[in-house]
């Protein structure tokens, strides 16, 4: 964390308007971005990001400084998005252009440094649209972990800090989340998400 986001927080944390929109400018795509992987919906996405930096705002005199300010904000963030999830009980509108349009999912990555035909194109849309279909399956808890790990690429470490968990719980609800969702993939006998389903 710099010594000038340091600053922000503080004079947010003393109720200047100012240095919380600053620090707010700073984290709304990334917010948003990780909304929009958990959601797969742009209005959803907007709606939660709003909804973070309302309880931002209510609850940043309570940050002390002992994790990153982006961690505290993740954490947030997809405890948020969880609790949203659990309200709606698995009723998410799918998009087809959800990890197309981010382009930060392992499926995406493949293509990086190659030239795309339009039967690629076609077969990485249906690749995304079985992934999502197959995540949205899962329990939120499953589905925050894959995106936060596979999709995102947070890190174990980084994670743990997000969930306020060990890093060992991580491993484990990844292991239990990752086996859950090859579960999903063997029944509806997707071909096309082997490489990602491992």
């Amino acid at each position: 964390m710099s010594d000038i986001e340091k600053k922000l927080i503080k004079k947010a944390q003393k109720g200047q308007v100012d240095a919380f929109e600053t620090l707010i400018i700073n984290y709304e795509k990334k917010i948003y971005n990780l909304a929009y992987q958990m959601f797969h919906n742009e209005q959803d996405a907007y709606d939660i990001s709003q909804e973070v930096f309302i309880k931002v705002y209510q609850s940043i005199d309570k940050f002390n400084f002992s994790s990153k300010f982006s961690t505290w904000l993740h954490r947030i963030t997809v405890n948020t998005a969880i609790d949203e999830m659990r309200k709606r009980k698995n009723k998410q509108t799918e998009s087809i252009d959800a990890m197309i349009e981010l382009g930060e999912s392992k499926v995406t990555k493949q293509y990086d440094n190659q030239e795309m035909t339009p039967e690629d194109l076609v077969l990485r849309k249906e690749r995304n649209e079985d992934l999502i279909h197959l995540l949205n399956q899962l329990k939120a808890e499953h589905k925050t972990i894959i995106v936060l790990r596979d999709i995102k690429g947070f890190s174990y470490e980084e994670i743990s800090q997000i969930l306020n968990c060990s890093i060992g719980t991580v491993k484990s609800r990844l292991s239990r989340a990752r086996a859950k969702l090859k579960d999903l993939y063997t029944n509806h006998n997707l071909n096309n998400l082997k490489d990602f389903v491992k």
